[in-house]
């Protein structure tokens, strides 16, 4: 049973629903990354999502493109965040981590000793933004040979034949964009959300985690009211972006404290 899987059925049984941070590996310097993740883990998340850092990202609004953009400063790269990953699995043994990003670093390194590596440093989860369904069947093979779980998103746009699609390959969980745009982009539509799950769980038996938009506790309470489980990105690199290194470890644990309070709510 994968890590993913584990804190999901502890969660069912706790009726509770998942808190999932991200933010980019390498922002906002790359000694604060692994001190990051175990903030993220202090103050109560349940699976991390780790950003690799990409020049030319096409679902991330601006927060997120800027956090790329000072990591890729530091020259990090698809080796360095799997580097960080193995080091915060020194001491954590527990909490999941997923990586976000794009297919183009993961070519370059070629997907099957991308998955080795991947299961040597102790990634559970992968998200590839622009990797279709109709086209990772064989990328993702190789995922789940290595243990990993392949992570897909679903659009409000998604047809019925797409979802079934996306249900036939993911593991772990599936993230559902709550608006169409990037992310930190528009107003959330809690009416529209509800409206839409319930189609997607006709296929989809795995957790439905809801992500984009969603920017403070009372947003992350009524989302979590409706999935389960709340993915919070631009809000906390937001954060990052706005805090100095001294205290953005502090500033980050404090912020996702306060979520996770909401959370716990619904």
């Amino acid at each position: 049973m994968s890590r993913i899987q584990t804190v999901f059925d502890k969660l069912e049984q706790q009726k509770r629903k998942a808190l999932i941070p991200f933010f980019t590996a390498g922002d906002p310097a790359p000694a604060l990354t692994v001190p990051l993740m175990h903030a993220l883990v202090e103050a109560g998340v349940d699976v991390i999502e780790l950003g690799v850092p990409f020049s030319d990202p096409m679902a991330d609004g601006p927060t997120i493109q800027r956090a790329s953009e000072r990591a890729l400063k530091h020259r990090i790269g698809l080796r360095d965040v799997l580097n960080m990953v193995a080091e915060f699995r020194r001491s954590n043994a527990s909490t999941p981590v997923v990586l976000m990003g794009y297919g183009n670093p993961i070519e370059a390194m070629g997907w099957e000793s991308f998955a080795r590596r991947c299961a040597e440093a102790g990634v559970d989860g992968v998200l590839t933004v622009d990797f279709p369904p109709e086209e990772a069947e064989e990328a993702f093979g190789y995922l789940i040979e290595s243990g990993i779980d392949p992570i897909f998103l679903i659009a409000p746009t998604s047809t019925d034949e797409r979802v079934a699609r996306v249900a036939k390959l993911a593991r772990g969980y599936v993230y559902y964009v709550s608006l169409k745009g990037v992310t930190g982009a528009g107003n959330l539509d809690l009416s529209a959300i509800e409206q839409k799950l319930p189609q997607l769980r006709k296929h989809i038996k795995l957790p439905i985690g809801v992500g984009f938009g969603i920017r403070d506790a009372g947003t992350a309470l009524a989302v979590a009211r409706l999935c389960d489980g709340v993915v919070v990105g631009s809000r906390i690199v937001q954060e990052i972006e706005n805090s100095t290194e001294q205290n953005v470890v502090a500033n980050v644990g404090k912020l996702v404290k306060e979520l996770r309070q909401a959370v716990d709510q619904a």
